[in-house]
């Protein structure tokens, strides 16, 4: 095994990189009653890691450190979405460029909770953001953000 300032590799090959970007963070507290015709940045104000510190939580922002790739994901559970809604999207914003979800709610009456999860593998340069929004283009704004379970992760992968 051997290290340096970067990484460790222990007797069995494994590496690990303390200073490697890696964050996961979680909505807190519920948010509520999400507006509709707007876009809603996601509060993921609760950090469960993160690595390197390049997640704000008071601007649920993620920032690059370095230019690479970068996976991100969220999973967003929504407590009483519409099926009003005409559509819900769901966007991973970077500097660059808006990955975008679009989904519908099937049937015709309101479920109790929704699933949502999406990843993108980003190009981000030094300096570079990124954060969720959320999108509902028609019926009541109902829908909140459910607490604990909705996350928001992300790592530099090359």
């Amino acid at each position: 095994g051997g290290t340096n300032a970067r990484m460790t590799i222990d007797s069995t090959g494994a590496v690990t990189m303390p200073s490697q970007p890696a964050f996961q963070t979680r909505v807190a507290s519920e948010q509520q009653n999400l507006a509709i015709n707007n876009l809603v940045r996601v509060n993921f104000n609760s950090e469960v890691f993160d690595q390197n510190a390049d997640f704000n939580t008071s601007t649920n922002t993620f920032t690059a450190p370095v230019t690479g790739r970068y996976f991100l994901a969220m999973n967003l559970v929504l407590n009483a979405p519409d099926a009003a809604a005409g559509f819900y999207q769901f966007h991973i914003r970077t500097s660059n460029r808006a990955h975008t979800q679009t989904n519908t709610i099937a049937g015709s009456t309101d479920p109790s909770y929704w699933t949502f999860n999406y990843n993108v593998l980003a190009d981000m340069d030094a300096g570079d953001t990124a954060y969720i929004d959320f999108y509902q283009n028609i019926g009541s704004a109902q829908t909140d953000v459910r607490a604990i379970e909705s996350t928001f992760s992300g790592y530099l992968a090359c």
